[in-house]
C-alpha cells in the first residue's frame, strides 16, 4: 500500500509503503521515490535520551569489552582517513564512544576532539585519553562552538537520528571548505543482509531508526553541500563512504 504521508526526510516524496510491517513490535516505511526506510513512527526525544543515557553500563560493556579491537580497526581507519585529510589539522569524531578513532587520530598528528551522548562514554575518554579533547552534547549544539574541523569521523551513528537533515546540516557546518567526512551506516539494500530482517544484527528498534542504501545516502549530503568523493568496499552489510565539503562558490568574473 502507497500512502501519501508523512514526507521523506531525503528526497521530500510523500510517497510511501508499508516495509516489513510489525517486526519485534516496530513498523517500518519505505520511500517510494529512493528507496529510505524508517521507523514509523520515528522515537521522541524522551526516548531517544533514554536510549543514550549511560548505555554501556558505566562503560563496561558493549565496546568497552572490545578494547583491543577497537583499537586496531580505529588505527587502520585513521591511516585510511588521514590520506585524504589536510595533515595535522583538526578532528572531529561524532559519536565516539570511549574515544578510540579521537586517539588514533591524535597519534597521527591531528587536534583530535570527541563528541557523544554518552556522559559515562565521555568520562571513560577523558580518563584514558587526556590528550585529546572531548564533549558530552549533541552535535546541534557543538555546531555552535565556532570550531571547524578538516576532517570528520561518524562510524555507526546516523541511523540512531530522527531528524537527519538537522543532523547531517550540523557536520556540514562543522567542516571546513574541502573538508572531509567518513561516514559509516548499515546497508539494508546489502546482498548479505539476513532476509529475514529480525535476523539481521544492525535492525535494533528503536535505537537504529533509520536504514540507508548507497543510492539515497549521497544525495542527502549532497543537499547539505557534501559531494561523494568515494565508496569503500564492504563486506558486511554496510556503507563506508567519504565525502567531501563543496568549497564556496568564488564571486562571479569583473565585467568591463
Amino acid at each position: 500500500m502507497t500512502t501519501a504521508e508523512p514526507f521523506c526526510q531525503i528526497c521530500q516524496s510523500a510517497q510511501h509503503q508499508e516495509a516489513y510491517a510489525q517486526i519485534a513490535g516496530h513498523d517500518l516505511r519505505r520511500c517510494a521515490e529512493c528507496g529510505f526506510v524508517y521507523l514509523h513512527p520515528l522515537p521522541s526525544a524522551e526516548t531517544r535520551d533514554a536510549l543514550y543515557r549511560d548505555p554501556y553500563q558505566g562503560a563496561t560493556t558493549g565496546y568497552f569489552q572490545k578494547i583491543d579491537k577497537k583499537t586496531r580497526r580505529s588505527r587502520g581507519r585513521a591511516r585510511q582517513l588521514a590520506a585524504w585529510a589536510k595533515p595535522g589539522g583538526r578532528f572531529l569524531d561524532v559519536g565516539c564512544s570511549g574515544g578510540f578513532m579521537v586517539e588514533a587520530m591524535r597519534d597521527r598528528g591531528f587536534e583530535a576532539h570527541g563528541l557523544d551522548l554518552d556522559a559515562e562514554g565521555i568520562s571513560w575518554a577523558r580518563q584514558h585519553f587526556p590528550l585529546s579533547h572531548f564533549h558530552n552534547e549533541p552535535v546541534e549544539s557543538f555546531a555552535r562552538s565556532g570550531l571547524r574541523f578538516d576532517a570528520i569521523y561518524s562510524s555507526e551513528v546516523i541511523e540512531h537520528v530522527a531528524d537527519v537533515n538537522s543532523f547531517i546540516a550540523a557536520i556540514a557546518h562543522l567542516l571546513a571548505p574541502n573538508g572531509i567526512l567518513y561516514l559509516t551506516t548499515p546497508d539494508i539494500t546489502h546482498w548479505r543482509r539476513p532476509r529475514d530482517l529480525s535476523r539481521w544484527d544492525a535492525f535494533s528498534p528503536p535505537s537504529h531508526c533509520l536504514y540507508f542504501n548507497p543510492r539515497n545516502l549521497p544525495r542527502l549530503l549532497k543537499r547539505h553541500g557534501l559531494s561523494l568523493r568515494r565508496r569503500r568496499l564492504s563486506f558486511k552489510p554496510g556503507i563506508k563512504m567519504i565525502f567531501v565539503k563543496d568549497a564556496p562558490a568564488t564571486g562571479s568574473a569583473r565585467h568591463g
